[in-house]
């Protein structure tokens, strides 16, 4: 009889499952279709990766880039001890390629094979799989399947015709996120609307939540938040190309590592720019949200949202990719409203459906953006989870939480209007309503007749956007996802309108607090990380990691995860017997790249006298503004200096004090272009040879020096060349 825990610690080297796993994974090994819903992080590509391993047959994984591909290809290729185990069949590959696959697949090496939707439908894939014996499909990024989803993907729509072309078999669905509605919606377009649900908590408890207000200081807060969290890897999400760009050259102007990432750039600039964060040779990457689904990087530390979400769906996905190993993740989006009406303009083109959908995820994303509730309760309120705790200690309303106000007339008033309305409306109609604003809308429904109407008039506009949200989370309303969010009264509202009606002293006391202000509070985090216990031998690691991912050619943790490093700076273990007792360390991966880590921690014992366990147990650089950084980037498509001022409204003497604070900040310019285009060789090597002996810097000693015989501008730019060479 099979053990799974056997072959999960043989494989994959982990002790115990987590969460739904084992469930997940029995289910589909008996032959059934399952809906698996687990939360970046929580293991989801374990419930379809062991079962292909332990099945017989091959497993078709259909994912949505073919980044994501070749990333789980290597990790699975990684753990075992012959490469072939796992392949991906998609459009870059060549013949001979695809002809190694298909030779794999035949002789039963390849357990795992990785198709986008597109490569699937091909009539030459779709005839070689025919004669395959499939052992089931899993469906990753299941979401794409749903126009409600944040990733809608119509080619996701043809899967299940195309299933029963090649041969019917078990089917796993999975997704990070995914609401009610889209989980039906899923189901129901892959015919699997009896399947078994595996649903786990959305709760992340290492993930730090905050909202800042978005303003002009946004670029400075950004730089300071990277420069505070040296050496960390992160992601800041922008929503326009545009913004991409510009943001990382601010970035990189101010000595920060990044590189931008968006679907305009070519694919051979954002392949490398992928891994070079995955080899950690770049810290931050500036994205737009075609970056992310494809990238498995465990020790992901900050997600940044320069620009507020179109959803919560969206914004839960990519915060989720912060904190993948359980350590350390920050998650700040700038927010302002500006910024909202924007996004609903954008929808003015779509069909009126579309509209509906998309303006009701963007009424969804602003109450999480504005509101002083627990942005974490929130969160999983949201997804339909309800979280226990008033203080989740992790975010930024429950660090600073806001002083609470008695809102029981508030709340009847509420109910009382949703129902006068017939719960048909949503949330903006109804506060119209309580405030008692007579819009054309209202007025066409003759809803201003209503003895209901205004009755909140009087009231602090501000107070009826957390009444509704509160009793939402306190299970007294609901948001009806058939009609696109239309208030509804729940039994438990109706039984506390009841009671407070005919007996208000007995109705149970009803609290919220006022929309935020968006303080400037700096990221804090709850605890959930963890440190070795030798720190030099943890960085002694890091660094033999780093290098032995350069000699294989995969992404650092491939070779071995964080959290396997800190046991091994805690566990000092010093022969593969000992280092598969490591969390996160088979066989297969022990074999292939565990000696050398083995010998440097036995050298570096030894070298310090440790007895082990004997049971294994910013330098702050200030921002450039953006005509700094408008001035940088004409340098480098060497323009004249003149023009460039002529361009910018300003006086070229104003130029160069733009200049001497961007050189003086520590930026390095090339202005040889111009120099040696405006003035004498040896004017330039007069000046130069001056500044190479002088004492001090200062102009006036320069301009005493020289006594008139060169233009002080001259002076000035021979200078910068001297300071930017030299100093920079």
């Amino acid at each position: 009889m099979l053990n799974l825990n056997e072959e999960l610690k043989r494989h994959f080297g982990f002790d115990t499952f987590k969460g739904n796993q084992q469930a997940a994974i029995t289910n589909l090994i008996e032959g059934h279709d399952g809906f698996v819903l687990m939360p970046t992080g929580g293991g989801k590509s374990l419930c379809y990766q062991l079962p292909s391993l332990v099945m017989e047959g091959t497993a078709i994984v259909i994912s949505p880039l073919i980044a994501l591909m070749k990333n789980q290809v290597d990790v699975i290729n990684g753990i075992s001890e012959k490469d072939g185990v796992a392949h991906c069949l998609n459009s870059s590959m060549n013949r001979a390629a695809i002809e190694q696959v298909k030779e794999d697949i035949r002789a039963g090496v390849t357990k795992l094979l990785y198709m986008a939707p597109e490569s699937l439908t091909k009539e030459e894939y779709v005839n070689f799989l025919k004669g395959v014996k499939i052992s089931f499909y899993a469906i990753d990024e299941a979401h794409c399947i749903s126009e409600w989803g944040h990733d809608f993907r119509p080619e996701y729509r043809r899967i299940r015709p195309i299933i029963e072309a090649i041969g019917v078999a078990p089917i796993i669905a999975l997704t990070a996120t995914a609401t009610e509605k889209v989980r039906s919606d899923i189901k129901k377009s892959l015919g699997i609307t009896g399947a078994k649900d595996f649903l786990s908590s959305f709760n992340r408890p290492n993930l730090y939540y905050e909202i800042r207000q978005k303003d002009n200081t946004i670029d400075k807060q950004i730089i300071k938040f990277i420069k505070q969290n040296p050496g960390k890897s992160g992601i800041v999400y922008c929503l326009s190309r545009k913004k991409v760009e510009e943001l990382t050259e601010v970035l990189k102007t101010n000595d920060i590592k990044a590189e931008a990432y968006h679907a305009g750039l070519e694919t051979a600039v954002r392949n490398k720019t992928q891994d070079d964060f995955l080899m950690e040779n770049i810290d931050v990457i500036v994205a737009t949200i075609a970056f992310g689904m494809g990238i498995d990087k465990p020790d992901v530390r900050f997600v940044i949202h320069y620009d507020i979400p179109k959803s919560l769906e969206g914004y839960y996905q990519e915060t989720g990719r912060a904190g993948r190993d359980g350590g350390e993740g920050k998650c700040i989006a700038f927010y302002s409203h500006k910024d909202l009406q924007k996004l609903e303009k954008f929808m003015d083109s779509k069909q009126v459906v579309e509209q509906e959908i998309g303006r009701h995820l963007l009424q969804e994303t602003a109450a999480y953006a504005e509101s002083s509730i627990c942005r974490r309760k929130m969160l999983l309120k949201y997804f339909g989870e309800d979280y226990p705790k008033d203080n989740c200690g992790g975010c930024d309303n429950c660090l600073h939480p806001k002083t609470k106000i008695k809102a029981n007339k508030e709340l009847c008033c509420v109910l009382k209007s949703i129902l006068a309305l017939k719960e048909s409306f949503h949330v903006p109609y109804v506060i119209d309503f309580l405030k008692g604003r007579s819009t054309d809308d209202i007025e066409s429904h003759k809803h201003n007749l209503l003895k209901e109407f205004a009755c909140g008039k009087g009231n602090n506009d501000k107070i009826w956007n957390p009444v509704i949200r509160q009793a939402i989370i306190d299970g007294y309303i609901k948001k009806d996802i058939e009609t696109y969010g239309n208030l509804k009264i729940t039994a438990s509202g109706k039984q506390w309108l009841k009671t407070y009606t005919e007996e208000p002293d007995k109705s149970a006391d009803f609290y919220v607090t006022e929309d935020n202000n968006y303080n400037d509070n700096s990221a804090e985090t709850s605890s959930g990380t963890t440190s070795a216990l030798d720190p030099t031998l943890f960085a002694m690691l890091k660094d033999l990691r780093k290098s032995e991912a350069a000699k294989h050619g995969v992404q650092p943790y491939i070779v071995f995860m964080e959290t396997s490093l800190e046991q091994m700076a805690t566990m000092y273990p010093t022969t593969l017997q000992e280092l598969q007792a490591i969390q996160g360390v088979g066989q297969g991966k022990a074999k292939r790249y565990g000696e050398p880590f083995c010998q440097l921690i036995k050298k570096y014992c030894e070298e310090n006298d440790i007895t082990r366990p004997e049971d294994m147990r910013v330098r702050s650089v200030a921002k450039n503004s953006m005509q700094k950084l408008k001035i940088v980037q004409c340098i480098d498509r060497k323009m004249p200096l003149g023009d460039i001022a002529s361009s910018m409204g300003i006086k070229f003497t104003d130029l160069l004090d733009e200049l001497e604070a961007i050189v003086y900040s520590g930026t390095r310019v090339n202005l040889d272009y111009y120099i040696e285009d405006t003035m004498d060789e040896d004017q330039i090597d007069d000046i130069y040879q001056y500044f190479s002996e002088a004492e001090t810097d200062a102009l006036k000693e320069a301009y005493k020096e020289f006594d008139g015989s060169y233009d002080d501008n001259d002076i000035r730019l021979i200078r910068l060349k001297y300071i930017s060479e030299n100093a920079n």
